[in-house]
């Protein structure tokens, strides 16, 4: 898969984290008990903010809460440096949000991946139609394939959209990843790269009729911000490469000042395990999940969606 070389900043949003407490993950259950005496901080930078208890959402007509999850560095109860699991409710408001269906391909020139794809597809389409029955507004970006839609009623509703000037993008740390993809992350051992794609994969439904079509972040901009769209959940491939580097990626947005959401359930990386640090393709895709949740935004797990 190609790296974007779209780079772009914008500040981040606050997320709670437990302080001076050792590590632990909060669930639905002990988050409830848990969470009027948890502190606050704001993820590349300290801020003071309400209890998380205080900061509950109420949910509002035609969605729901849902817990997201985030990393923080924090310290034990010795005084060590540690990352802590935090949980933070969400309530789900529908019309302001959208769903971005990252390069999911037809096919990859990766086995492995294409293996996955073709695995994560026809899940991806119930919560694709879970959502869109919802409000959720949806967004197919299969990047490269664009000549495929080019007479497509979703791909002309985004050309349509009058052009909208983004924020100006505000400076932020951006750590290196915690793997190594310098080889193209092929398990299967084929060497990077061709395109092997030229449409999104088939198992996933497009509603001519609402959804929309692009592979290009200001496009994407000026389509969801007429529409008051504040949050924009994330999935697709790879998670390592153009889930955070494109330029409709979640650095892109969160440089943008929307709220992104990774759906960690539903993506997958570009890792080969004969690469550093030497772990299963499973941990290496779950180790940038981590990484994403560290710097960059929280995740979500598709079953939440659902309801």
């Amino acid at each position: 898969m190609k790296r974007d070389s779209n780079q772009a900043k914008s500040h981040s949003s606050n997320l709670p984290i437990t302080s001076g407490q050792q590590a632990r993950t909060l669930d639905r259950r002990s988050f409830l008990k848990r969470a009027g005496t948890a502190a606050a901080l704001a993820v590349g930078g300290v801020s003071t903010l309400p209890s998380v208890a205080a900061q509950s959402p109420s949910v509002r007509p035609g969605g729901g809460v849902l817990h997201l999850r985030s990393q923080v560095l924090g310290t034990d109860a010795t005084g060590h440096a540690e990352w802590q699991t935090v949980i933070t409710p969400h309530a789900l408001v529908p019309a302001e949000s959208a769903i971005v269906i990252c390069d999911m391909w037809d096919r990859h020139w990766s086995r492995g991946a294409t293996e996955r794809v073709g695995q994560m597809a026809p899940l991806m389409n119930d919560l694709i139609k879970h959502l869109r029955a919802l409000g959720v507004h949806i967004v197919h970006a299969p990047s490269d394939t664009m000549p495929f839609y080019a007479d497509a009623p979703a791909r002309k509703r985004v050309l349509d959209a009058p052009a909208v000037e983004p924020p100006p993008p505000i400076e932020r740390a951006d750590p290196p990843l915690p793997i190594d993809d310098s080889d193209g992350g092929s398990d299967t051992g084929e060497k990077p790269w061709f395109k092997a794609w030229s449409r999104q994969h088939p198992a996933i439904e497009i509603d001519q009729e609402r959804d929309a079509i692009s592979d290009n972040g200001r496009e994407v901009y000026s389509y969801l911000h007429p529409l008051g769209v504040n949050t924009v959940f994330v999935m697709g491939v790879h998670t390592n490469m153009c889930v955070i580097n494109r330029s409709f990626g979640i650095k892109q947005l969160v440089r943008w000042g929307l709220r992104a959401v990774l759906i960690r359930d539903l993506t997958d990386a570009m890792y080969n395990p004969a690469m550093r640090p030497y772990v299963s393709h499973k941990e290496g895709t779950e180790l940038v999940i981590g990484y994403i949740e560290k710097f960059w935004a929280p995740s979500v797990d598709s079953r939440e969606l659902l309801g």
